[in-house]
Parts: structure tokens; sequence; C-alpha cells
């Protein structure tokens, strides 16, 4: 097997798109594709097939890549440890996290920990749901954003996915009861993520869409897990936000059979110019941080 070709291949997964992933790699789309093509024709098999949402993994694809993505994954770690040796990387990093992401925190002091010498500023924002010039115009050199998948054409690193949930406390269940539709919600105080003022959010959950008349909106998912906690609302969490509350039983999941839509988590770098080797080494271990730590799910 052509290692160049197997590299490709990975690549492309992770970042969600050929486009995507020639510019990680710092090569033509077509090579890419060439190098794709002659993998599959090794193999004698189909690896990628097309979606609307980008190259998607068939049967065998998914075989091989989690076999091979260890092994490039080992091999860049090996790189990557070589490079940090002659290197001493040195210099700064802004990156932009949500402030709904607690978990990140530890990522960022163990990324310094590992990287004495390079200085990391954060901004908790939402400016990963910006458009991407705005990291630049910002002086942002690496965002987290957590949603809806990428327009395919935008650098970033594909590091998960995740669904959120909708919860309230038991308290509240007790006073209004456990609802088994999303009709029932009509008779529950609610409260909603939004961006926006006074925009109207909605609800996906499963094949239905539920528009709740929201007692409060806020862009912090920290304050609507706070009122949820209190046994004001019923509102949507991420899975990791929810999951100690829900383990303890302060909080409990409604309608579980009609799960929320998934979420992906990226890492955005401006486009224009290859990332540099802080933003990659940056990029290199919050992948491999996520496969050894996940965030927490219920």
């Amino acid at each position: 097997m052509d290692l160049n070709a197997a590299r490709m291949f990975v690549s492309v997964v992770q970042c969600g798109s050929i486009s995507s992933a020639a510019r990680l790699l710092q090569l033509p789309l077509a090579t890419i594709r060439r190098g794709i093509r002659e993998l599959e024709r090794s193999l004698d098999v189909q690896l990628l097939e097309r979606s609307p949402r980008g190259p998607r993994l068939t049967a065998a694809g998914s075989q091989l890549y989690e076999h091979a993505s260890r092994g490039i994954e080992a091999l860049a770690e090996g790189e990557q440890a070589v490079r940090n040796d002659r290197l001493h990387l040195r210099g700064r990093l802004s990156v932009s996290v949500p402030a709904a992401f607690e978990n990140w925190w530890q990522l960022l002091a163990e990324f310094q920990r590992r990287h004495p010498e390079i200085q990391v500023a954060v901004y908790t924002s939402e400016r990963g749901n910006e458009p991407q010039g705005d990291l630049a115009q910002d002086e942002i050199d690496v965002a987290l954003h957590a949603g809806p998948s990428l327009d395919e054409e935008r650098p970033a690193r594909l590091l998960g996915s995740y669904r959120h949930l909708l919860v309230a406390s038991p308290q509240l269940l007790e006073r209004l009861g456990t609802p088994q539709t999303p009709t029932d919600l009509r008779g529950f105080p609610c409260a909603v993520w939004s961006r926006h003022p006074y925009a109207r959010e909605r609800w996906q959950l499963g094949e239905h869409t539920f528009s709740p008349d929201p007692l409060f909106a806020a862009n912090d998912y920290l304050h609507l897990r706070q009122l949820a906690l209190t046994g004001k609302v019923v509102t949507e969490l991420p899975a990791f936000l929810a999951a100690q509350a829900l383990h303890e039983g302060h909080l409990r999941v409604l309608l579980p059979w009609l799960p929320m839509p998934e979420q992906h988590l990226h890492l955005l770098y401006p486009a224009g110019q290859p990332p540099s080797s802080i933003v990659r080494a940056y990029l290199d271990f919050a992948q491999d941080w996520l496969r050894h730590h996940p965030l927490p799910v219920y």
C-alpha cells in the first residue's frame, strides 16, 4: 500500500472534504483525487462515495480508515515529536473557544504544559460561527466551532460529533408531568439558545419540529443549564454539558426516543495560507486529546 496515498485518504476523511485535505497537505486537488483512485485500484474496492455533505466512507473505507488512521496518526505524532525537539516551538497562539466548552480548559492547560514556550491567548466567543474572514481580522489563529456541518471549502479540522439533549429537572417534571410527545411541551416553560434577540428558534426532535414560545433566551448554554437545574425551564443542552447532572439525577432527558440532530466539532483557521507550525501543533494535539479524552456523553 502506498503510504502517501493512505495519508491522503485519512486526511480526506478527517477534514471532511478533498479540498480541505488538499489545503492541509498543501497538495493539488488532482493529486489527492489521483492518490485515492490509485489506492482504491490497488485494493480493488471503493473507499469513498459522494454524498450531499461530501465524501462518505463505504464499508470497506470504514474498515481501512479504522486501521490506517491509527498508523498515520502514530507516524504524525512521531514526526511532530521530532520537530518539537528540533524546533522547540516558540511563539504566540490566539484561540477562540465558546464559553460553554468548559472541558476545553484542561486541553489548553495540557497543550501549554507540553509546549511551555508558546504563549496562548484565549478568547471566549462565538467566532467559530462567524465568517472565516473575521478570524484573520480579529487576529484569531484557531477557532473552535460547534454546530452543523460546515461548508467543505472552509479550512477546518474535524474533531468529532455529538448531540444535544432536551432536559428538565425532576422537580419540574413532578409539578407538570413528563411530556410524551413534542406537542406536550406546549404546557412547559422553555428556554432556548439564540444568537439573535427575538429570533424564532426550533427544536428538531427526530422527524418532528417543535417551535417553543420561550420564557427565556440566551446565547450561553451554561446559563441555560443553571435555569434547568433550578427547575425553572425545559431546555436543550450539549450532551457533554448535561452528562454530570444527568448521572447525578439533577436533570432528566425528555423524549429520548426522538434524538436531536448530530452536531460537529471543528477547529477553524484562516484561509489564504498554510497553517503555521504552532497552529498545526495545536490542531494535532486537540485531535489526539479528544481521541483519548472524549467529551462526556450520557
